[in-house]
């Protein structure tokens, strides 16, 4: 296994009390201000403050831990090939990549619940239809009323973002998040090993997400680590938070101002099984992302700085387009079937 040790062990992420925000009232700026520092220094940083009900999120824990405790057989009834062209469901251990080597977790595949009859999904349009809920008691509710709640935060957070960069509040919604592209995924790092002659190396290998902004929330386990200018840096769980980081389309959007930060998550060995929720924010399907005009920023082509040495500042198109772009390299063999 790849050394997975921190090389700036002392360092640590912000902290950052959003509830100025959320309650779209009088100190507004100052918390723009933390999240605008931030997102310059290392583009991640824990929220709190955040108003999501912690009953709500500890449902979402529990019966999380009940689908992944059943059996291979029973969970591939929900299976993502079963999803279609929207991208929903069960994959399991092994069966996603990241940068062509398997992730050692499973995991669900969830979305904003759209009918059968909605016009995108008879449209045929990528990553958008109806969810493959397991037939657990709460299971459909708890994770709708969870996916309505972190993207209420998201686009008061994105308000923030705006602010910070002295844009209006509305900016982001007027041109990208009025109908955001929210994706969900529950996953579930097992402590157990990896069967022998696998080539797993991480939990998730090192990666950054694609989109605006990702909202994590991950259990009391840890593991997962962040790539700060001065090395690799832990970002363990802190109670009653979110930690939120940036994505690709706001750094091509910024210029480079704010990075879209690499991060990976350590294998599993603690003896607990380990649960995270990332809730992407993202632009809408069809919105064309195009840099914010009068920035002090120039970046062009950071491509040798990158992961994937790939450059967001080159990208034109549809958000849409770019996701699909990336996301059928993690499933190549569910891309050959649905898209």
């Amino acid at each position: 296994m790849a050394d997975s040790t921190p090389s700036s062990p002392g360092k640590s992420l912000p902290v950052i009390d959003v509830s100025a925000l959320v309650a779209d009232g009088a100190g507004r700026e100052p918390v723009a201000a933390q999240i605008g520092a931030a997102c310059r220094a290392h583009g991640f940083f824990y929220v709190t403050g955040h108003g999501v009900d912690p009953a709500l999120v500890q449902r979402l824990e529990d019966l999380s831990r009940r689908f992944f405790a059943q059996d291979e057989p029973t969970k591939m009834r929900w299976r993502m090939a079963l999803g279609g062209r929207a991208w929903r469901g069960y994959f399991p251990l092994g069966g996603e990549l990241t940068s062509g080597r398997p992730d050692w977790k499973e995991g669900l595949y969830l979305g904003t619940e759209l009918p059968a009859d909605h016009p995108l999904v008879r449209a045929g349009t990528p990553v958008h239809g109806p969810n493959l809920f397991p037939d657990i008691d709460g299971f459909r509710a708890t994770v709708l009323a969870y996916i309505d709640a972190v993207t209420r935060l998201g686009h008061r957070l994105m308000e923030g973002i705006a602010l910070s960069l002295g844009l209006p509040a509305a900016y982001f919604a007027e041109r990208y998040t009025a109908d955001p592209l929210i994706l969900f995924r529950i996953f579930n790092y097992p402590t157990q090993p990896v069967p022998e002659g696998m080539d797993v190396h991480w939990g998730v290998g090192e990666h950054t997400d694609y989109g605006l902004l990702t909202i994590l929330r991950q259990d009391d386990v840890g593991g997962l680590q962040v790539r700060t200018p001065g090395g690799w840096i832990e970002a363990p769980p802190v109670a009653q938070s979110f930690v939120c980081n940036i994505g690709d389309m706001l750094d091509r959007m910024t210029g480079g101002l704010y990075k879209s930060t690499p991060h990976r998550v350590t294998r599993n060995t603690s003896g607990r099984d380990r649960l995270s929720f990332p809730l992407f924010f993202d632009p809408n399907f069809e919105a064309r992302v195009r840099r914010i005009e009068g920035l002090d920023s120039a970046a062009t082509d950071d491509s040798a700085e990158r992961w994937d040495r790939a450059n967001v500042h080159a990208f034109s198109g549809r958000y849409g387009d770019y996701l699909l772009a990336k996301v059928s390299k993690v499933f190549p063999q569910l891309r050959d079937e649905v898209l």
